[in-house]
């Protein structure tokens, strides 16, 4: 059964921040976590994406993701690069909105609140050690269900699984775009009101995968410790985006700078103004004629 966009989370009508033509929403980890509640209490459909520097640069080479990404009811700053970047460009983040602590915010409030995950993704072997752990975090917890990541040619089978299992919330522990493209191609006929993409969050909580030390993440430099674990598949990835992207900024900023000098040059000063409304040939108050 599809349930129906969330129309009041429509881009006009959300408080965004422009990073490098990227519109992301001002949101906290808190506001982030309500705006899910209250798509689950209103059983209306919301997909929420987390965008770092390697999606945005994505983004600007495959039109079909910046279609799904624009349609997105939660855009979230899921790099600490996408909070500098705005600042630097005058259009300031709050915090950064890591996808696997607010999976782990998502997780903790469906236990409280007697809602329901389904998690779809990573291997099999990795899902199940990731499962264990959840139900041991949390004893009160209870699982819609979970399948892992290799299903090609069964993506409508999958679906409705999850249709059938009534979840309340949807993981989607896949790589992008692969991630973006199977919520835009079912999300909405999930009956699943809130959904959103967590990439390897699954391998982290599965203790496959270590994540960065909370100093290395304040300082922007998890990606530096995930190419530090994974050199060999990390490398082209991390070097190629994160260069253009720098350089995308930078860009970004000397335009701003430039515009904002020509503004200045172009705009008179009141003495200026007030100079040229005097006639000519006829003395300034307070001068005298000679």
């Amino acid at each position: 059964m599809s349930i129906a966009f969330d129309q009041s989370l429509s881009s006009s009508l959300r408080d965004t921040a422009d990073v490098l033509g990227c519109h992301i929403d001002r949101l906290d980890m808190r506001t982030t976590v309500h705006r899910a509640e209250h798509a689950i209490e209103r059983r209306a459909y919301v997909q929420q994406v987390s965008i770092n520097a390697a999606k945005l640069i994505a983004m600007r080479d495959d039109e079909d993701l910046r279609r799904i990404v624009r349609r997105c009811g939660i855009v979230s700053a899921d790099g600490q690069s996408i909070v500098w970047a705005s600042r630097l460009l005058g259009d300031p983040l709050p915090e950064r909105v890591p996808g696997v602590d607010l999976m782990l915010e998502l997780v903790r409030v469906a236990a409280e609140r007697g809602y329901r995950p389904y998690i779809l993704g990573a291997r099999s072997d990795v899902l199940e050690r990731a499962v264990a752990r959840l139900l041991e975090m949390h004893a009160t917890l209870r699982l819609a269900g979970w399948h892992d990541g290799y299903f090609a040619g069964h993506e409508a089978a999958v679906a409705k699984e999850i249709r059938d299992s009534g979840a309340d919330m949807l993981f989607v522990a896949m790589s992008s775009p692969a991630k973006e493209r199977f919520l835009d191609a079912y999300g909405a006929s999930l009956g699943v009101p809130f959904v959103m993409g967590v990439g390897g969050s699954i391998d982290v909580i599965a203790g496959v995968v270590r994540r960065a030390p909370a100093h290395w993440q304040r300082l922007g430099l998890e990606w530096l410790y995930r190419l530090l674990q994974e050199p060999r598949r990390m490398f082209k990835r991390y070097a190629l985006t994160n260069t253009r992207f720098v350089m995308l900024v930078a860009r970004s900023l000397a335009s701003r700078r430039l515009r904002e000098a020509g503004a200045a040059v172009s705009t008179p000063s009141p003495n200026a103004s007030r100079r040229r409304l005097l006639p000519r040939g006829r003395p300034r108050s307070g001068s005298r004629s000679r």
